[in-house]
Order: C-alpha cells, then sequence, then structure tokens
C-alpha cells in the first residue's frame, strides 16, 4: 500500500466526475451545496413535523398553485389585466430521447448485473449485493425512508469534503491502521490459526 489509500493517483474531485456534481459534493459551489442542504432540511422538518406524505403535500401544493393561477386568470379577463407570466410547458422530442436513452442504458446495466447474480456467474458480486442490502435493510429497521434519504444526503455532502480536506492526515492515520492490523492478523494466523489447523490435520490422520 503507497501513501494514499488504494494507491489511488487521481484527485477526490477527479474521482467524482470532475464537473458540477463533483464540485457542489466538495463545497467548490457553497451556495448551491447550501441551498440543497437548506431546503432539504426544511422538507424533512415540513415533513417530519406536519405528518404530510410526498404524495399529500405534492398534490396540496398543485392544487393551491393551481387554484391561484385559475382565479388570476379568471379576475386578469375581467379586469382586463395581463394574464400570468406562465413559460410554454412543452418537452422536444429530443430531451425526451435522451432521457430515454440515458433510462435505457442504466436499466440494461442493472438487469445484466441482476441476471449475472441470479445465475451465479459472479460470486463476488453477490456478496457485495447480499451485504449491501443488508446494511440497507438494517440500518432501515431504525428509521423512515425520507430520515434515511436526508441523513444520506447530508454525508454525501459532508463526508468527501472532508475528506479532501484533511485527505493527508485521513490517508496516513488508514494506512498506519491497516498495518498494524495486518501485523495482528499476521501474528495471530501464526501463534493460533496455524497451530488450530495442524491439529485439525493431525486429527484426521489419526482417525
Amino acid at each position: 500500500m503507497g501513501d494514499r489509500l488504494f494507491d489511488r493517483q487521481r484527485t477526490v474531485h477527479e474521482i467524482l466526475g470532475g464537473g458540477l456534481v463533483a464540485d457542489v459534493i466538495l463545497w467548490k459551489q457553497k451556495n448551491v451545496t447550501l441551498g440543497i442542504l437548506m431546503v432539504t432540511f426544511a422538507a424533512w422538518v415540513v415533513f417530519e413535523g406536519s405528518g404530510y406524505t410526498l404524495l399529500s403535500l405534492v398534490s396540496s401544493v398543485l392544487l393551491l398553485l393551481f387554484a391561484i393561477l385559475f382565479l388570476w386568470a379568471k379576475s386578469a379577463a375581467v379586469l382586463n389585466r395581463p394574464a400570468p407570466p406562465l413559460p410554454e410547458l412543452y418537452l422536444s422530442e429530443e430531451t425526451v430521447n435522451e432521457v430515454a436513452a440515458f433510462v435505457r442504458t442504466h436499466v440494461n446495466d442493472l438487469l445484466s448485473v441482476s441476471h449475472d447474480i441470479a445465475l451465479g456467474k459472479d460470486s463476488r458480486l453477490f456478496f457485495k449485493v447480499a451485504v449491501l442490502l443488508w446494511l440497507i435493510s438494517f440500518i432501515g429497521g431504525f428509521t423512515d425512508f425520507l430520515t434515511l434519504g436526508y441523513t444520506s444526503l447530508v454525508i454525501v455532502l459532508t463526508v468527501p469534503a472532508l475528506y479532501e480536506r484533511y485527505e493527508d492526515c485521513i490517508d496516513k492515520c488508514v494506512i498506519m491502521s491497516y498495518r498494524k492490523l495486518r501485523e495482528l492478523y499476521v501474528k495471530f494466523d501464526v501463534k493460533i490459526v496455524s497451530k488450530v489447523w495442524k491439529w485439525i490435520l493431525e486429527k484426521k490422520k489419526l482417525s
């Protein structure tokens, strides 16, 4: 193991894609990142405090919006005032095709991976997916989906940024800890595991 975790050569920003998403996660666009955190926190407070679900809240907001626009348009027609300044709502065929191609590619990748796992072609991937699903199920037993989603967003917007800021210190500590654990494992293997394995082989020979 080198001086960096996983012997990586790229920066954290490059690993995250190097674009706008990486800038937001690493707080290089502070206003955008802070805005996302504030909006999601406000939404979490609204959902948790009011007892609204996502569907009921969206429906209520849309109902209020349409009622305001409808009354505005009707009163504008009666009073000879300008109508509500609404932009033209239209999806171009090109936009729809791009979204469809993006969704199709990722869904096909997911289906391909699922197919390989179901047929036992990739044992390592199966165990990774199984552990991930078990963790999600375990954590989900302690909290609801909304709180889990908000917590995950906070982690995504804080941990990478903190790591990038203190990566030299973190890498040094993790690598030293890894080397210590490896030394302990070697000693454990020599003193205990090898002796137990030798004892088992001797028992088999005697039997």
